[in-house]
């Protein structure tokens, strides 16, 4: 079968690997039919990062835990790339009780089984079962698992009753193509912690997370925000948080955020997504007391600095982590069906899935790929 390949910066490729098949009676096949390119994806792709990153990790410039994620060469080819998919169910193992031939699920990033203790915490990107490093995840190379990359032929998926989520009906897969990845953890930074503090502000700092930011801006505005600010250097991205509901602020550089593109105002939650230090300290400064903060980019050097002093003059509350998107998707998903929010105005290129080596390697924000699934397919046909 062939699955979508990083081969080096630019360049993609369809390669081939051996098909899959049920290797436990929890497992389950599935075709993934619509993918969407995480926001991560891009470093690699369109910056030579690889051997900048290895020396920087035996230097110490880099902290060892992506090591642990993307191995001693991080986003070395080839490895299969794509972590955000919708797919179709093709065949189930004798234990599964909840999924059927044909039935479209969302894949989560991170693999788990549903029954360890970090699982029934909520925490499923860190399954003890699963991982046998930092992370066991689809898309990230050898160092997270033998698991593949989402844009594929096919793929096996462990736990399968635990790990698959329907999509609702009459939910179009475009429109949650994120869901495995970007929009669950949008999800998580703004949604939860409004319900702490109904109707407050928020500030988004759009950036090196294209897409999360912008879903977490129109998330705000869906759930009540009093004011959504979006901080961002990109036009593309402004317009599409305006479209969003959101008051869309340019920053005056792309390259070093600064004190004066913020918004004056005390916000109840800041979500970062420049992937800076800068960024994380401005926005930490930014918030009213009993603030709330997210980051959600990568911060890459060992000594990121935090302002904590401040912190602790404003009791405010930093929480950074790998997303957990399993225990999110019902309620996400739900909320989709129920509200019709239309998450497909962050896709800024939808491409074909037989385009996908070329497409992959776009400079847009977020990128979509989309075929027919089997059993439309097959209804056509007949």
């Amino acid at each position: 079968m062939r699955e979508l390949q990083f081969i080096r910066t630019g360049h993609l490729e369809w390669r081939e690997r051996p098909t899959p098949v049920l290797q436990d009676s929890r497992d389950a096949l599935v075709r993934p039919f619509v993918a969407g390119r995480c926001d991560g994806d891009t470093m690699p792709i369109h910056r030579h990062v690889s051997r900048a990153m290895q020396l920087g990790l035996r230097t110490g410039l880099i902290d060892p835990a992506v090591a642990s994620i993307c191995g001693p060469v991080p986003f070395q080819g080839p490895f299969a790339i794509g972590h955000e998919c919708v797919a179709e169910v093709i065949e189930v193992g004798a234990d599964i009780t909840t999924l059927r031939r044909g039935d479209v699920v969302v894949v989560p990033w991170a693999v788990s089984c549903g029954d360890c203790r970090e699982c029934l915490r909520g925490l499923t990107a860190k399954c003890t079962t699963t991982r046998t490093s930092t992370l066991a995840a689809f898309g990230f190379g050898p160092a997270s698992g033998s698991w593949g990359g989402m844009v594929a032929d096919l793929l096996r998926i462990p736990f399968a009753d635990h790990m698959l989520v329907p999509v609702p009906a009459g939910v179009d897969p475009v429109r949650v193509a994120a869901a495995s990845d970007n929009l669950a953890d949008a999800w998580r930074c703004v949604v939860p912690p409004l319900r702490h503090r109904p109707g407050g502000k928020v500030l988004v700092l759009g950036g090196a997370a294209q897409s999360i930011g912008l879903y977490a801006a129109g998330l705000a505005v869906r759930h009540g925000a009093e004011v959504v600010d979006y901080v961002d250097h990109r036009p593309e991205r402004l317009a599409i948080a305006e479209k969003l509901g959101a008051r869309a602020h340019a920053a005056a550089s792309k390259r070093r955020l600064r004190h004066s593109d913020i918004p004056r105002g005390d916000y109840d939650i800041a979500v970062e997504g420049t992937s800076t230090a800068t960024g994380v300290d401005l926005a930490l400064r930014s918030l009213a007391p009993g603030g709330f903060c997210q980051p959600v980019g990568y911060y890459l050097p060992p000594g990121t600095k935090v302002p904590l002093m401040h912190m602790y003059a404003n009791d405010a509350t930093l929480k950074i982590g790998v997303s957990n998107v399993r225990p999110v998707l019902p309620e996400l998903l739900d909320f989709l069906a129920r509200q019709d929010f239309p998450a497909e105005l962050v896709t800024t290129l939808t491409a074909d899935w037989e385009d996908a080596p070329q497409a992959y390697t776009a400079h847009t924000t977020k990128l979509v790929l989309r075929r027919d699934p089997v059993h439309t397919a097959e209804t056509n046909q007949g």
